[in-house]
């Protein structure tokens, strides 16, 4: 595997991450960090399962049309995965940066929307929808790690990973009061542009408008608990 590393972009619990070079191509480098409270042999298994996991994700979201980074190379010996690198600044940035406008906000907002429910007609939920792991290009939205990312039919799960990330929103970004309704706005516009939810071969994909009523739920459980 040729990688040419440039840049750390993040150090996790779970993976470093170095953006660079890939035979003379702009890349980036998972490489999957040892959990030394695991068992060896243990860890490896979990690690090798996650990064499979990862991969066929991967392919199977850009094989329905998602603007995802491709799958370049793995070594599951080294615990590594080379994806594509795609250009854009983290959610995160956007939102703070202060000459982000009010309208290019809540446009955005819906665009992350209606990529998430693009995501969730192939029956997968994100599992950490944090605007660390959400691309902003110009106009163009991109989802990026999917680590934790899992086949889903179960509603409570699409709820669930929109809860995430209405948390971060609120707890990472109070300036944009609001911001989750827009992120909903366009998850609900996209049923209406690609039409009824899909039925797979693992099941029926649970519709926008019930996954927003099981989102609201959470939240009231949640408010109860807290």
């Amino acid at each position: 595997m040729v990688f040419h590393p440039k840049q750390r972009l993040h150090l996790g619990a779970e993976a470093e991450v170095w953006s660079g070079e890939w035979y003379g191509q702009s890349a980036v480098s998972k490489q999957r960090r040892q959990r030394a409270w695991r068992h060896p042999h243990l860890d490896h298994r979990l690690g090798v399962r996650r990064m499979i996991s990862e991969a066929r994700l991967l392919i199977r979201l850009r094989k329905n049309g998602m603007d995802v980074p491709p799958l370049l190379d793995m070594d599951l010996a080294a615990g590594r995965l080379i994806i594509g690198h795609l250009p854009g600044r983290p959610l995160i940035e956007v939102l703070n940066d202060q000459q982000t406008t009010d309208d290019y906000a809540k446009s955005i907002l819906q665009r992350v929307g209606r990529e998430i429910r693009r995501l969730h007609r192939l029956a997968v939920t994100h599992g950490d929808l944090s605007t660390n792991n959400i691309l902003v290009n110009g106009e163009n939205v991109h989802l990026i790690d999917f680590g934790l990312a899992t086949i889903e039919y179960d509603v409570e799960r699409y709820g669930i990973d929109l809860h995430v990330l209405d948390e971060i929103l609120g707890a990472s970004h109070p300036q944009w009061e609001g911001a989750i309704e827009e992120v909903i706005k366009g998850y609900l516009t996209a049923e209406n542009e690609f039409g009824p939810p899909p039925v797979l071969k693992g099941g029926a994909i649970p519709g926008a408008d019930a996954v927003h009523e099981r989102l609201e739920e959470i939240r009231t459980r949640v408010r109860y608990h807290g």
